[in-house]
């Protein structure tokens, strides 16, 4: 809708009854303009303040309150800030311009004006009023509607991973059962269908997050050694099965330790190499690194994956990185996946001010390649970087609470804690919970969020509380065991009380990590 269809409402502030009647006639001229006027400055911001108008005209010079000072006022009240305000005035000055210019006008017109310029300035800063205020309105709704896509994808993550805890879980308690040859092949199948389930879930949750920019990269020291050596431990396994031996080629000018996101450098790896292994019979997969650059203290890794598998085309090549996008349509039936995982791969790698990009022969292999930049930590190479986690008092059988309302995930947990020696009891919610904490002398409270009566989050706070009013100086361990892995959670849970996290679904040897960490 156009300003002259709209009606827009204008003030005219002028203490001579001439100039308000120039300005009155020129605007009737060009438009269908709703018009107001006002001969004093105090009036104008009556007037100002009552209504909700478009475009104001102001005279400088005015008996009681000059115009300056009604714009500044203009400019500090809520309702009116956002209303353009053009100096129509004979005090045309180089510092008077720049004042007014200075306290938030938007335009100066010179006295005696011309209708035609007149017309055309109202006309140029209504429009772009209203275009101000359509691209806010836009941007309220794209902004809604990222907060519902957010909302959905923390949800879906929930749901989805909550009865794949039980599917994963069980496997992993199934493993430890005796089982004969022909079982543990049928088991095998399921192990590896419903890893490649979460892998599909991880990279459609993962891609969704970037596209919304809700991940942000940590800032950690690491060793780049250990890390990438824990990709080779993590892959050998898949690797070997097909008789293709992972090596693993880091330069000697790669320094040992940087500063940045360890995972998401991980993540790119794990994808590339899981592409290589999955599209190569025969032969090798190598992992390179490098320095591609230094710049002050900041470094550029460049990371190849080299294989001797099928190769791509260079039609093929051209729809790689694409979202959804593989080879061609028998690639997906052939070797499954989503197509997502170069595409993640891609936009991590900009995330970390890096490129990425491919080199290949069809029937010779491919050499996929990535940078990532990173911050220097020269003055710790020579230190060794932490463990994570405080293996002490291995022997120790902890009583554990376990706050769970689904039956399945009871189960796997149950089984996990009494597997690894320690006894548990089990909250169906977070009011029981809070019961058999003030009952029981319990080492560690593992709590799910997301249960009925009352929630993990208010149940650790009431915990808390508790701990507080009674004087209790060494605090109950609270880990949140949950499906939430969302951006934000676990910091979310943190600052409520809790001391640590376990995602869903997990492993037993994530649950021991866990319990060496806290219990001490």
């Amino acid at each position: 809708m156009s300003e002259d269809k709209k009606e827009s409402k204008i003030l005219l502030v002028d203490d001579v009854q001439v100039n308000l009647d120039q300005m009155k006639d020129a605007l009737f001229q060009a438009g269908n303009y709703q018009i107001a006027v006002a001969k004093n400055g105090k009036t104008a911001l009556a007037k100002a303040k009552a209504n909700k108008f478009d475009l104001i005209l102001l005279d400088i010079i005015m008996p009681d309150i000059d115009g300056f000072e009604v714009c500044e006022t203009l400019k500090n009240y809520h309702s009116t800030k956002n209303v353009p305000v053009i100096f129509l005035t004979s005090k045309n000055d180089p510092e008077s311009i720049s004042k007014g210019f200075r306290i938030g006008a938007v335009d100066y017109i010179s006295k005696p004006f011309s209708y035609e310029e007149l017309q055309a300035r109202v006309k140029l800063h209504l429009r772009l009023k209203h275009t101000q205020e359509e691209l806010f309105k836009a941007k309220v709704i794209a902004e809604e509607a990222a907060h519902a896509k957010s909302l959905f994808l923390a949800n879906m993550s929930h749901e989805i991973r909550t009865p794949m805890n039980g599917i994963i879980g069980m496997i992993d308690i199934l493993k430890q059962t005796p089982l004969n040859n022909k079982q543990k092949e049928f088991l095998d199948i399921v192990d590896v269908s419903g890893g490649n389930l979460l892998t599909i879930i991880n990279d459609i949750l993962d891609f969704s997050k970037i596209e919304s920019g809700k991940i942000e990269l940590e800032k950690i020291d690491f060793s780049v050694s250990k890390e990438l050596n824990e990709v080779l431990k993590l892959l050998d396994l898949k690797a070997r099965e097909k008789s293709l031996p992972l090596k693993l080629q880091i330069n000697s000018d790669v320094p040992e330790f940087i500063n940045g996101d360890p995972v998401r450098l991980k993540q790119i790896i794990i994808n590339l190499i899981n592409n290589a292994i999955k599209f190569t019979k025969e032969g090798s997969v190598t992992i390179s690194v490098e320095v591609d650059e230094i710049i002050n203290n900041k470094i550029k890794l460049l990371c190849k994956v080299i294989d001797t598998g099928i190769g791509i085309s260079e039609e093929g090549m051209n729809k790689l990185f694409k979202s959804f996008s593989q080879t061609d349509s028998s690639t997906t039936r052939k070797y499954g996946g989503t197509g997502l995982g170069l595409a993640i791969s891609k936009k991590l790698s900009r995330l970390m001010n890096g490129s990425i990009g491919v080199k290949s022969e069809e029937g010779k292999g491919s050499t996929f390649w990535f940078t990532a930049e990173f911050e220097t930590i020269i003055e710790k190479q020579n230190t060794k970087i932490p463990e994570s986690h405080i293996n002490v008092q291995d022997n120790k059988k902890l009583k554990v609470l376990l706050a769970e309302d689904n039956t399945i995930n009871q189960k796997v947990a149950s089984f996990n804690f009494n597997k690894i020696g320690h006894h548990v009891d089990i909250a169906e919610n977070g009011e029981i919970a809070v019961e058999k904490y003030l009952e029981n002398d319990f080492d560690m409270i593992f709590m799910d969020i997301q249960m009925p009566v009352m929630d993990g989050i208010q149940a650790t706070e009431k915990i808390r509380k508790i701990e507080k009013e009674k004087n209790i100086e060494k605090q109950i361990v609270i880990i949140a065991m949950t499906a939430n892995i969302m951006k934000g959670d676990k910091e979310k849970y943190l600052a409520v009380g809790m001391d640590g996290f376990i995602g869903k679904p997990f492993k037993q040897n994530e649950l021991i990590s866990v319990i060496d960490k806290f219990s001490f």
